[in-house]
């Protein structure tokens, strides 16, 4: 995977469609990124869940475009996919001859049910283990064939887990890894697959044998030289377990350890988490789900202690909401139709409570600390809590996840705080002290971020309690003004 910059975009909300988002690869936003990350495009984009409920998962939408426009952007820049692991849409054709068949179905053994797992009569204490991330339990009472089931449903109802043991899915799922692969994917994230293995007894997430599972889906990956990303939200010591084991990981305790240090002008928490935090992670400010607030928090298990503490960590949230005017409120938890409840719903813009120079801040913080940069496409463009599409959804995710036209588009790169941003993103890809050796200082407020190759540095300086970012660099004339200056004023080297 490319060292740059990724950016992640759905094709249909930033570009209109997959020929739409490659001409702003080569445009406006030509040389900016390596790699984009691009969400589901899948036949249909706008199922259940925003297309990571797909009726097939081999086929790109005809609205946005080809597998061919897929091969054209990869031979431009890295593309991920996403292969959604643990489910498939209920209106997918396996699905529906299951629900229509049942057992004279050939899909019969791809899909889980409650007593399939726990037979006839589990116990409440099995089923109270289950880790949801939904209110209520995982299962759906459906006809299936001519009899009731409990079909397992770990995200809604239209979403039918699989089971990944099976030899008819894992073949359905390297027919995905194979379309993609011919296409000229790079990486493949997986989606959703901390949950994909269940088995009695345990949380059925993030087992002894998901592990076993996603060794195995990896070594299928790599067998078409496919990278892999892990994508989980869990407790930190867990993702720097999985770290160790897999290509990539998501940082995501990053967004709310730079939140909490700009909201309460505390360094501390961030440098004890850079100083461990593994070093193949990608890191990320915002995505296409929720800011995570289970990533830094306690051990649901053991009760260990998170990175911050709960009293932190409520404070951190009713921050977000009092920033945002109270729309991230409403676009959360049981306000919303949520599929989780351990994600603040909310651009990271709005956050901060559009404060540009701690939104600028929060760039250069991710975009100094190890590891592979992703911008979520909002994000690039300091976009704001899209309130109509909530009203209009009801889904509280929908509030990060404007659509775009082409002149919005055009228009909101002219902004200042874009223009810096982008001006950051540039400075990262090109200065060759970001491929040597990185440090951290900082004390109770402050944070001191220096990469150093030779005779080449890039060093940033964050107060959080001014919400101030400077930073230092070496030219090829020498230092840059042996100074320090503002974010807004780096320049690509």
């Amino acid at each position: 995977m490319s060292a740059t910059v990724q950016l992640i975009a759905y094709a249909d909300r930033f570009g209109s469609d997959l020929a739409g988002l490659e001409s702003l690869l080569q445009g406006p936003l030509d040389g900016l990124f390596g790699g984009v990350h691009i969400l589901p495009f899948f036949s249909p984009i706008d199922g259940a869940d925003a297309g990571f409920d797909p009726d097939d998962h081999t086929a790109v939408d005809p609205r946005l475009g080809t597998w061919g426009d897929i091969a054209s952007i990869s031979s431009r820049v890295e593309v991920m996919a996403d292969l959604i692991v643990n489910h498939v849409s209920a209106r997918s054709h396996q699905a529906v001859d299951w629900q229509a068949h049942g057992d004279e179905s050939p899909y019969k053994s791809m899909f889980l049910t409650m007593d399939g797992v726990f037979g006839p009569h589990p116990s409440d204490d099995e089923l109270g283990a289950i880790y949801r991330p939904r209110p209520g339990v995982p299962f759906t009472t459906m006809a299936i064939g001519e009899e009731s089931r409990s079909v397992w449903t770990t995200f809604s109802s239209e979403q039918f887990d699989l089971n990944v043991a099976d030899a008819v899915t894992r073949a359905y799922l390297c027919s995905v890894l194979d379309a993609m692969a011919g296409a000229g994917v790079a990486s493949v994230r997986l989606d959703a697959v901390g949950y994909a293995v269940k088995t009695p007894g345990t949380s059925c997430f993030m087992t002894p044998e998901t592990f076993a599972f996603i060794e195995e889906l990896t070594r299928w990956c790599h067998e078409r030289n496919l990278e892999v990303l892990v994508e989980i939200h869990s407790y930190y010591r867990s993702q720097i377990e999985i770290a160790a084991q897999v290509d990539r990981v998501y940082d995501f305790a990053l967004p709310p350890l730079i939140l909490h240090g700009l909201i309460a002008g505390d360094a501390v928490p961030l440098l004890a988490w850079i100083e461990m935090r593994p070093t193949n992670a990608i890191s990320v400010l915002d995505t296409h789900d929720g800011i995570g607030v289970i990533d830094v928090g306690s051990s649901p298990d053991s009760g260990e202690p998170g990175l911050l503490t709960d009293a932190q960590i409520d404070a951190l949230v009713e921050s977000i909401h009092r920033n945002s005017g109270g729309i991230s409120r409403l676009a959360t938890g049981a306000a919303a139709s949520n599929l989780d409840l351990y994600q603040v719903n909310c651009t990271f813009f709005d956050a901060l409570g559009g404060d540009e120079d701690a939104y600028l801040a929060a760039r250069a913080l991710q975009l100094f600390v190890p590891g592979i940069p992703q911008v979520y496409y909002v994000g690039l463009l300091a976009g704001s809590n899209d309130v109509d599409l909530l009203e209009r959804t009801g889904v509280g995710r929908d509030v990060n996840r404007h659509v775009y036209d082409s002149e919005e588009i055009a228009s909101e790169l002219e902004r200042p705080v874009v223009a810096a941003l982008v001006g950051l993103i540039r400075f990262r890809n090109t200065h060759p002290a970001f491929a040597g050796r990185f440090a951290a200082l900082g004390d109770s407020s402050t944070l001191s971020l220096q990469w150093t190759a030779g005779e080449s540095f890039a060093h940033l300086a964050v107060d959080l309690v001014a919400r101030v970012a400077t930073v230092s660099y070496s030219t090829p004339d020498g230092p840059r003004r042996d100074g320090l200056w503002d974010v807004r004023d780096i320049e690509a080297v």
